[in-house]
């Protein structure tokens, strides 16, 4: 089943307030902004933004003008895109009987279960894209210092 851990979950708050603000790629936020906004340690946005950068998910720039800003409009960005970026896709739950105790030809009784819930997870991700967060929420003055 994908994991999805503190780390991603931390990342979609971070990369969704980009796109709160996203507007084309004229409203740059640190890292500093980000954190305050969501309330999360600056040097783990910091990690989150540059990571999301390397997934192509996320530009930034250095200086006074500089900040971060979403390299695509918010609806060409999945959550599983932002979550995979952390999270290893494929990475299956292990079996509460014990490793190896259980597969297809010879399930546990949560095996089914487990592997629906990994589908819907996964379906869930892929479905859903940052435009939720530019769509829902109420528009919220970006801070532009660097």
């Amino acid at each position: 089943m994908l994991k999805y851990g503190k780390t991603a979950q931390n990342a979609i708050m971070a990369i969704s307030y980009l796109a709160e603000v996203y507007d084309g790629g004229s409203t740059r936020l640190s890292s500093r902004d980000i954190a305050s906004n969501r309330h999360l340690p600056q040097p783990i946005v910091a990690k989150l933004l540059v990571a999301l950068s390397q997934a192509g998910l996320v530009e930034g720039a250095p200086g006074p003008k500089g900040g971060y800003w979403l390299a695509k409009p918010p609806v060409e960005i999945s959550l599983l895109a932002v979550v995979s970026t952390f999270e290893k896709v494929g990475d299956r739950i292990s079996c509460p009987f014990g490793t190896g105790a259980c597969n297809c030809e010879d399930p546990c009784p949560l095996h089914h279960k487990l592997l629906d819930l990994d589908r819907q997870l996964v379906e869930f991700l892929s479905d859903n894209k940052l435009d939720a967060f530019a769509r829902l929420l109420p528009k919220q003055e970006a801070c532009l210092k660097v």
